[in-house]
């Protein structure tokens, strides 16, 4: 009779609480960040494959990570719905990911407000122009603006991507700790 209780107990699964609309909400945030992520760095990648230039290894990283994201993300909508969605595997890859936007981070805030030759040193080069005389110097500056408001965006997804990350990590914590029932 005692061993049968002790199996009985050993069977018991741990069941873990999840927050719904914490969890959701996280998830929307993160797959936009990471999207919106790949999706500029690819198009900045393609500006550099056009006019024959040197891919920065920032392009690339970007689109690793933001990949890598994304098939993380993908990963845990899979596991919601087996309802298998663990705190342990979340936690280890949010802070993997966290790691790899606030290298990112870094980066992008770097090559955009860095000392010299920065981006956001060339972004008000160009002025608008009116007239057919000036349609190059409107077109290069309409061009600039679009290029420097993309840099911009990727530096905010940064910092939203990192700081979720980081608030999925403390949320798994909790989760861990039953600390949502």
């Amino acid at each position: 009779m005692a061993n049968e209780v002790l199996i009985r107990v050993l069977e018991r699964k741990r069941k873990y609480v999840w927050p719904e609309a914490q969890l959701n909400f996280w998830l929307i945030v993160m797959i936009a960040a990471a999207a919106t992520i790949v999706g500029i760095f690819t198009y900045f990648m393609h500006l550099q494959s056009v006019f024959h230039l040197g891919v920065p290894w920032i392009f690339p990283y970007s689109i690793a990570t933001g990949s890598i994201c994304l098939l993380f993300l993908f990963i845990i909508l899979v596991l919601i719905q087996q309802r298998q969605l663990l705190p342990g595997i979340v936690v280890l890859g949010s802070f993997i990911l966290f790691v790899l936007f606030l290298t990112g981070l870094i980066e992008t805030s770097i090559q955009l407000f860095g000392p010299t030759g920065s981006v956001n040193s060339y972004c008000n080069l160009y002025r608008p122009s009116s007239g057919l005389a000036n349609s190059q110097a409107t077109l290069a500056y309409l061009e600039t603006q679009g290029i420097c408001q993309d840099w911009k965006a990727a530096f905010a997804f940064y910092i939203i991507g990192t700081v979720f990350l980081l608030w999925m990590m403390v949320m798994a914590w909790q989760v861990n700790q039953d600390n949502f029932d």
